[in-house]
């Protein structure tokens, strides 16, 4: 009995010193990124490419995700507030849901799908066929080539991700209401405005520049750690993402607990 004890204590604490080692290891690597970010030698021109990647060729992925997100919630609102008949809230819960909750969480986790699997695929493919090594013979750090660009592209474009999110998603429950429910469009976009101020807006916009962060630091972190070949480099896309997204809705809570609590 007292042997079996041991071995899950064990057990349990070689699980936990496991994933210290791997939390230590993940902030010191965010500390070589955020420094590299700041220190020349920069790459404006891979800079601007990681703009085009994070930024500009995420925006269907997300527009699609808070037109529908938006619609939905103005339906989901209608159907529970006519129990009571509150429906001239509607307008204020859908913009208020999206510029604080909805709109950097949805937007985050589309792009840490889309981006950081494509981080951790790309720079995991370079550490498997030994490129980071010759660019480390060329004299070029590859934090300064391949991980500060992204990191400082993915704190700058999410949050213009989601200024956009929160746009089109009052659009979607504006389109819905006033062309499915019925809303004169006048009051609905008073009732809009009314109640929403620049914190929320604000919060929600901060809450983005930590998911970029994050975002990105998980798909480099991953993908420059990356070995075994193809399946390595599988298994570093899976885990880039699936740690992308707890720590976003982690963060999710901290940041709205810090704002609003």
């Amino acid at each position: 009995m007292t042997a079996k004890i041991f071995s899950i204590l064990e057990k349990i604490g070689h699980f936990t010193l496991l994933n210290l080692a791997k939390l230590g290891e993940i902030v010191i690597f965010m500390g070589n990124a955020v420094r590299h970010c700041f220190t020349p030698p920069f790459y404006p021109r891979l800079i601007l490419r990681q703009f085009l990647q994070i930024g500009f060729y995420s925006l269907p992925v997300v527009g699609l995700t808070a037109i529908f997100s938006g619609a939905v919630l103005a339906l989901q609102s209608y159907s529970g507030f006519s129990r009571f008949n509150a429906e001239s809230t509607i307008a204020t819960v859908v913009v208020l849901s999206i510029t604080r909750e909805l709109g950097p969480v949805l937007a985050g986790l589309m792009v840490a799908g889309r981006v950081g699997a494509s981080m951790a695929a790309e720079i995991g493919t370079m550490k498997v066929t030994e490129q980071l090594d010759a660019l480390r013979t060329l004299s070029t750090n590859p934090f300064k080539y391949l991980v500060a660009p992204r990191v400082i592209a993915g704190v700058l474009m999410l949050p213009l991700l989601v200024l956009i999110a929160d746009i089109i998603g009052v659009m979607g429950g504006y389109l819905v209401s006033v062309h499915a429910l019925g809303f004169s469009p006048g009051p609905y976009i008073a009732n809009t405005f009314k109640f929403l101020e620049t914190i929320d807006v604000v919060s929600g916009l901060t809450k983005s520049a930590f998911f970029g962060f994050v975002i990105s630091i998980m798909g480099c972190y991953f993908g420059y750690n990356s070995k075994g070949g193809a399946e390595g480099v599988g298994i570093a896309t899976t885990n880039a993402v699936v740690a992308a997204s707890i720590v976003i809705l982690l963060l999710n809570y901290i940041i709205t607990g810090i704002f609003f609590g």
